[in-house]
């Protein structure tokens, strides 16, 4: 049976100013994660994360972070700060550990990946980001969270369009390994990240899958080995498919829907699904986030500029019509209120 508590209001206030510091305190370590990482960092192409001027807000920029969630899956975030020379170490700044750092992720549900006290020097030059790092940056809790580490720097380093590639140095020295053996040596590329498996080889392709997190308004990107040709066809039957059966993700496609076609032409991915597909209306946010990922994986691929979605060969009306490329996957704002909105529901509702 379902009750409700009627709180008086400033007892629901300080009922939720504790949530949200027990929240900051109480973060899991992300040691769930289905897989041991990798030792070299491989990442996910993502061109629509370039930073850029928010025009709405006069001396702010856009700039995307990178966070673990409770399952150890890296996730990118749009955050705004203030616009000053230096806004590639500003965004590295804000995944810092640190109180207000940690209280900001906090609010997402998800956590700060590098070491607290870690400072940076970093210079680019020639495409390449020369990145220097305090001996902080060593101490980091678990293999997990090292790698992670790692992966959500180059990840946001390779953001900005004057950066292709990433070196690390530890107190101005190269080193070959961190604490937990994830290695740094040498230069690092954008690739592909939050691999589902390990088991690439050379008759199998790699695609980016995404799927929605702990958070009702948080998308995660993945990796998904597949054999054969990895085109904008096979990544929208794996994500019809859903997330592997091991994965605390969730589907964004409904259950029974089926997959008719796909064909890009002019720039435009046609997507057709079978009937079941209308059943996205019924989500809470009118199948808004499950676009999104639709979205997201289908612009992974050269020459889709856009989406069009069809269901037994009709249009299907989104609210947008066509759907076109986002500026970012996830928004820090969208996270945070999603976030506070269920946390408060748990303290009003109890079975």
């Amino acid at each position: 049976m379902k009750f409700k508590y009627n709180l008086k209001w400033p007892h629901a206030v300080a009922a939720i100013i504790i949530l949200i510091a027990i929240v900051a305190i109480c973060i899991p370590t992300g040691e769930n994660k289905e897989s041991e990482p990798e030792t070299e960092p491989q990442l996910t192409p993502s061109p629509f994360l370039t930073p850029v001027t928010d025009e709405n807000n006069e001396g702010s920029m856009n700039t995307v972070a990178y966070y673990q969630d409770d399952n150890g899956y890296l996730v990118p975030v749009m955050r705004s700060i203030g616009a000053e020379e230096g806004i590639a170490r500003a965004t590295l700044n804000l995944m810092v550990k640190s109180v207000y750092n940690d209280m900001e992720a906090a609010r997402m549900g998800l956590r700060c990946v590098i070491p607290e006290n870690t400072t940076f020097d970093l210079d680019i030059s020639g495409g390449v980001a020369r990145l220097d790092m305090s001996k902080e940056a060593l101490n980091s809790p678990d293999a997990v969270s090292e790698y992670n580490m790692v992966s959500a720097i180059v990840q946001t380093l390779t953001d900005f369009p004057t950066v292709e590639k990433v070196r690390f140095l530890i107190d101005g020295k190269e080193t070959e390994r961190l604490t937990f053996g994830t290695g740094i040596s040498g230069e690092f590329t954008r690739g592909y990240m939050n691999f589902e498996s390990s088991n690439l080889n050379d008759a199998s392709s790699a695609v980016t899958l995404y799927f929605t997190g702990d958070s009702p308004s948080m998308i995660v990107p993945v990796t998904r080995a597949v054999y054969g040709k990895g085109d904008i066809q096979t990544a929208v039957m794996e994500l019809v498919k859903g997330p592997s059966a091991t994965s605390p993700l969730n589907r964004v496609i409904p259950s029974g829907c089926g997959l008719k076609s796909v064909k890009v032409e002019n720039g435009v991915a046609y997507v057709d699904f079978t009937r079941e597909f209308i059943t996205i209306a019924e989500e809470t946010d009118g199948g808004r986030l499950a676009l999104r990922a639709l979205v997201l994986t289908c612009m992974q691929f050269d020459g889709v500029k856009s989406v069009k979605v069809l269901v037994e060969g009709e249009e299907y009306d989104t609210g947008a019509g066509t759907l076109y490329a986002p500026t970012f996957v996830n928004s820090a704002s969208d996270i945070q209120d999603a976030f506070i909105r269920a946390k408060t529901q748990e303290i009003f509702e109890f079975e």
